[in-house]
């Protein structure tokens, strides 16, 4: 649990690792980080000497008292990351993770999700799966979380007690989905219940948090199908009189999309949908986006909405590939969701290793879709699709910090921005005698620079490497050996 005790100032020393832009990395390997009282950096200083030290932090930015944490200086395998953001969360589903069968979207949704999801009426149930997820998300890292819950009021503001007791920054939605294609078991009994049961939620999360901003209500239709028009439309009017984010699945595979255009005849796109009963602009996420027409790419760019890419679930349910080069080439932002449990792990950086997989095998996918077996042809544009480390983790951060709003916040190590971080620890080097001192699957060999460490980190690296993590300065989650 993290503690509520005061924080004091604290001076954060060793190498520092943050995107400056969807291409750029930087690696700062002599650094220090000022951290004030209300977990705000304060300042940020390169190449320090350790003799120094003092002088800079009293001479130049006047303070007398810190604590100091030393995270691995100069050429070390320990660096310091922003805290992952994690775009696209169903919190209910954490124990059918990894289970999929042969099924797709629809199927999956009613042979295991609603199931599942009906069982957290029961609040023990939902104390031993909320208090799970929020524990596992934090051991991966991840700093921010925008979590779907389920259409039960007590459960979901439990979920938003559990992110605010453990530390951790989070959007909290109550599903509302009320149409035919839900069980009768599992469904709001109308529209008027479920924005009645929706307005008590926000209240009841708005109180518990109590101003300090960490855990926030977001609405949360499940996606078109899951709503009537009537539901949609006092959605889209609470949206407006809240100012609340909005989060919602769209284009998720072929026959959701089908569905859509046979439940709402009058609008001619799932995007126009959304657009058209109040709900797509500047503060609406997108899951998923596997599907749209150059045209709603056009619309969701011109209302300002932006997109959690879910490669992991999207792979492993069948759903498409969704186009992020050109998403983010048209301006939209995109971060990265975990979509778990149609994604199999809680863990951002699995997603961003998965984002990079998935843009190379739809180099080939596509490159075969355009111009056949042809030799030459298409090879620019199939380079052009491919997503680097660099970007795969501007995505995992600022990327989705930027699609929740919070891009003046958190996701990079900036002067005003707030300290959500993770301490990642690679390991020690390979001995001769071939004993590996290695932290989860990372191997390093030795002549390693920072960016093959890097490159290490994301495609070999897992849950063991982060050590430490901190949200708002403060640190949450367990330490690990």
């Amino acid at each position: 649990m993290a503690s509520k005790k005061s924080l004091k100032r604290t001076v954060y020393i060793g190498t520092f690792v943050h995107s400056l832009s969807l291409e750029a990395i930087e690696v700062v390997e002599h650094g220090i980080v000022g951290v004030d009282e209300k977990g705000i950096i304060t300042f940020v200083e390169k190449d320090y000497t350790v003799a120094g030290l003092k002088e800079v932090v009293k001479s130049q930015h006047g303070w007398q008292e810190w604590e100091t944490v030393m995270v691995g200086d100069g050429p070390s395998t320990t660096f310091l990351f922003p805290g992952f953001v994690d775009t696209h969360i169903h919190a209910p589903q954490l124990p059918n993770t990894g289970i999929f069968g042969k099924s797709t979207l629809l199927s999956w949704l009613h042979t295991y999700t609603f199931p599942l999801e009906s069982s957290l009426a029961s609040i023990p149930r939902a104390s031993t799966i909320y208090n799970y997820a929020v524990a596992s998300t934090l051991r991966h890292g991840t700093t921010t979380a925008a979590y779907y819950a389920t259409t039960h009021v007590p459960a979901t503001t439990l979920l938003a007690s559990i992110c605010h007791t453990r530390g951790q920054r989070a959007f909290i939605g109550r599903c509302n989905m009320n149409s035919h294609i839900h069980p009768a078991y599992y469904k709001d009994a109308d529209a008027e219940s479920a924005l009645r049961d929706t307005r008590e939620s926000i209240k009841a999360i708005e109180e518990m948090d109590a101003g300090e901003g960490l855990v926030m209500p977001i609405l949360t239709p499940r996606f078109a199908p899951s709503c009537t028009a009537e539901l949609l439309t006092g959605l889209g009017e609470l949206q407006k009189s809240t100012g609340l984010r909005v989060q919602t699945h769209i284009s998720e595979n072929l026959p959701e999309v089908a569905l859509v255009k046979q439940m709402f005849p009058e609008q001619s796109s799932y995007t126009e949908v959304y657009d058209t009963h109040g709900l797509l602009g500047p503060k609406t996420v997108l899951a998923h986006a596997c599907h749209l027409s150059a045209e709603e790419v056009q619309l969701v760019k011109a209302r300002g909405a932006s997109v959690s890419h879910c490669p992991v679930s999207n792979s492993y349910l069948g759903s498409g590939f969704c186009p992020v080069r050109e998403l983010l080439g048209a301006g939209i932002p995109v971060g990265l969701g975990t979509d778990v449990s149609g994604g199999w792990s809680c863990s951002v950086l699995n997603a961003a290793r998965e984002a990079g997989g998935v843009s190379r095998l739809r180099t080939y996918a596509e490159k075969e879709a355009r111009y056949g077996a042809e030799p030459g042809k298409g090879e620019m544009e199939k380079e052009n699709m491919k997503l680097s480390v660099e970007e795969c983790l501007y995505l995992a951060t600022r990327g989705g910090a930027k699609c929740l709003g919070l891009e003046q916040t958190v996701g990079a190590f900036e002067v005003g921005m707030e300290w959500d971080a993770q301490l990642v620890d690679l390991g020690a080097e390979i001995g001769e005698d071939g004993r590996s001192g290695a932290r989860g699957g990372v191997a390093l060999w030795g002549g390693e620079g920072w960016e093959a460490r890097v490159a290490k980190w994301v495609y070999c690296g897992d849950e063991r490497n982060t050590r430490r993590v901190w949200v708002r300065g403060r640190e949450v989650g367990e330490e690990k050996e």
